[in-house]
């Protein structure tokens, strides 16, 4: 039996299928922790951290390798920032407790931004992630452990969310990049049924996929969302829709439309490029804000 065709995402599908409402403090609207970035990429957490409280999220924690830490809290004052262990420029495996030890009081952990050597993360979140037990955001080179672990997430049953590009899903599916780029629906769908997670692939069209099969697709955005730190922007999003108590694939789903909308509004007001990830958190609220 062929799977069912996606559902087209539109405002109605969204008002249909309306955010969980905000609550009155900061407690009551979740708390993300944002695990990544290296040396060279601090502004991954930075971009991510930040989306993360423009969807909603009530509290923020980054951590990241150490040199970094003290800009990093500077440039998010409205963030804890944890410095940690570094080893060749990345987050050491020796760092997996302290992670771990910030994690019991989160709502959703978010690991991926910024991290650039995907062995190295892999060893680290084998320490992490199968001991965690709230909702996470897998993003970017973090797919590498699902890779090498294709059920390191199953213990979350359910509460697990893939934040990749086309690139990044080839690699995770160990796929050919020809037969992604063909038909990335049918791969994310593998993904999302094989890990027991919900896939969101971004790209000049976005899928989401939950582990039942069922999916759905987002057009638009436009080319100027191919910039440098943008899926960072999108995965924190994602986290922040989480944390206010969004079920993972109504968040896919929400963070893939705002994404794409987000880049419309910026290619009227700036141009069809030229834009950067970090004008793009200020727009969330508006754009939930639009289609609420």
């Amino acid at each position: 039996m062929s799977a069912p065709d996606p559902v087209v995402v539109t405002p109605a599908t969204l008002r249909d299928w309306a955010l969980p409402e905000p609550g009155t403090g900061k407690e009551s609207r979740g708390q993300v922790l944002v695990v990544g970035g290296s040396t060279q990429t601090p502004g991954a957490v930075c971009l991510a951290g930040e989306a993360a409280l423009r969807a909603g999220a009530g509290k923020l924690a980054l951590a990241t390798v150490a040199p970094t830490a003290t800009a990093l809290a500077v440039a998010v004052p409205e963030s804890q920032v944890l410095g940690l262990e570094t080893d060749a420029n990345s987050i050491a495996v020796s760092a997996a407790d302290d992670i771990l030890d910030r994690a019991q009081d989160v709502d959703v952990v978010l690991v991926g931004p910024g991290l650039v050597d995907p062995a190295a993360s892999t060893l680290l979140l084998e320490r992490v992630l199968p001991r965690l037990t709230c909702p996470v955001v897998v993003d970017a080179l973090g797919s590498a452990y699902l890779t090498e672990h294709p059920e390191g997430l199953h213990h979350l049953a359910g509460q697990a969310l893939l934040n990749v590009n086309p690139t990044e899903l080839v690699h995770t599916a160990g796929r050919d990049e020809e037969g992604v780029l063909r038909d990335p629906l049918d791969v994310a769908r593998a993904v999302a049924e094989r890990s027991r997670v919900v896939v969101l692939c971004g790209g000049s069209t976005k899928y989401v996929v939950a582990p039942s099969g069922q999916a759905w697709v987002v057009e638009g955005g436009g080319p100027g969302l191919g910039v440098s730190g943008s899926g960072d922007v999108q995965a924190g999003i994602v986290a922040g829709l989480l944390a206010r108590c969004a079920d993972p694939a109504q968040a896919a789903v929400w963070g893939a439309y705002v994404h794409a909308r987000i880049g419309e509004r910026l290619a009227a007001a700036v141009g069809t490029v030229g834009y950067l990830a970090r004008d793009m958190p200020e727009q969330v609220p508006a754009v939930v804000a639009e289609v609420g």
